[in-house]
């Protein structure tokens, strides 16, 4: 699976100076970028054995996290 610049911005966030703002910035280009139905495409990621059921917990933790810090972009 194709790493997004999303998620290389939480790698790089301790190496930028403005790692919250290039975050931010990161999100708000792949929200207007992203087709589909996002927890479609989880599901049947794990459905197909692309996602471990241990990913998809994790995945669902930050998803609810991330969801209360981003909430208002």
């Amino acid at each position: 699976m194709k790493r997004s610049s999303l998620f290389n911005s939480f790698g790089n966030q301790s190496s930028s100076n403005n790692g919250v703002a290039n975050l931010l910035k990161e999100f708000q280009n792949f929200k207007q970028n992203f087709q589909g139905n996002p927890e479609q495409q989880v599901k049947q990621m794990l459905q197909s054995g692309q996602m471990t059921q241990e990913q998809f917990n994790k995945l669902s933790q930050l998803a609810t996290y991330y969801q209360k810090f981003l909430g208002g972009f």
